[in-house]
């Protein structure tokens, strides 16, 4: 009878992980289409006469985020970043949430290509072979013999923005072949999203 009871338990307990992601794509559907997709259509309809077609409030959206993505991309949007950093700078309250607001988008802005900091996702060891930490190399510099060092930062978990930077021999680093998007999931998820392996380079 314990045997059959483990046997459920067992079993009840694998079905619930396998519907978890399920569930979780279910939720963030709904929640995308009652957040966003009929706030916006509503928000619309105020204005003009549109039919509701869902997803079409997404759609939308995103089309809205393309064009002010295209505008802030050129010199014009950046001098407007500018004014805005300079006028929040001023306003006590302002200036904490938009200094939040920056974070989250200077993190998110690490995947881009166009405006990467981090070049390359790697493991380094500057314990005398205590263990490896995983870091980021943002460039390199030559000391006084010509050789070259790399500059590595390694984050500290789950906030990538925060951390130390190390100036090391390539020697002491190890090439994880991970991608940088790969890297930055598993110092936010504090370790429980990673790759599987360390692959060859």
């Amino acid at each position: 009878m314990k045997d059959f009871f483990i046997h459920i338990r067992t079993y009840v307990l694998r079905g619930l992980l396998a519907i978890i992601p399920l569930l979780l794509c279910i939720t963030a559907i709904r929640l995308l289409y009652f957040l966003i997709d009929k706030q916006v259509m509503k928000f619309l309809a105020q204005y003009i006469d549109i039919r509701q077609i869902p997803g079409l409030g997404i759609l939308l959206l995103l089309f809205s985020l393309y064009i002010i993505g295209l505008i802030f991309s050129n010199v014009l949007g950046r001098q407007i970043f500018r004014f805005m950093d300079s006028i929040t700078e001023r306003i006590p309250i302002i200036k904490f949430i938009y200094g939040v607001g920056k974070q989250i988008s200077d993190t998110l802005s690490m995947t881009d290509p166009q405006k990467q900091a981090f070049k390359k996702a790697i493991l380094v060891n500057t314990f005398n072979d205590k263990g490896w930490m995983l870091g980021f190399v943002v460039g390199s510099i030559k000391d006084q013999n010509g050789e070259e060092l790399l500059r590595v930062f390694v984050p500290s978990s789950p906030h990538p923005l925060t951390g130390i930077v190390f100036i090391v021999k390539p020697s002491q680093t190890l090439d994880c072949g991970w991608t940088v998007e790969e890297a930055l999931k598993m110092v936010v998820s504090i370790g429980i999203i990673s790759p599987e392996e360390i692959k060859k380079p």
